[in-house]
């Protein structure tokens, strides 16, 4: 990040802004490996988690006629996940064994 603490200016705005995305750059180099990610067919957008979300959460509380007590908001992610990754039975598993405790 040299380069951009390199760059001078009368500003002191551009220079704190500057610093700023150096700072920025520096702790998080290690998640910016985009190259090296690609290779190993991982990633990289927030794309796949954004329709990831859209699909197991929002389709499920966005339909007509649909009103979600808090509750009842909470569970439903555990269980679209559940059923999504054929763990349905497990996650009955666990609330019941939470339920004898």
């Amino acid at each position: 990040m040299g380069v951009l603490r390199a760059i001078e200016s009368g500003n002191s705005e551009v220079v704190e802004k500057l610093r700023t995305e150096a700072d920025y750059f520096e702790r998080n180099a290690e998640r910016m490996r985009y190259p090296k990610f690609r290779r190993q067919h991982l990633f990289v957008g927030s794309g796949v988690i954004e329709v990831g979300c859209k699909t197991v959460i929002a389709s499920c509380f966005k339909r007509s006629e649909m009103f979600w007590s808090l509750r009842g908001a909470n569970s439903i992610p555990a269980l679209r996940c559940s059923y999504l990754n054929a763990r349905f039975e497990d996650y009955w598993e666990g609330r019941r064994a939470a339920i004898a405790a």
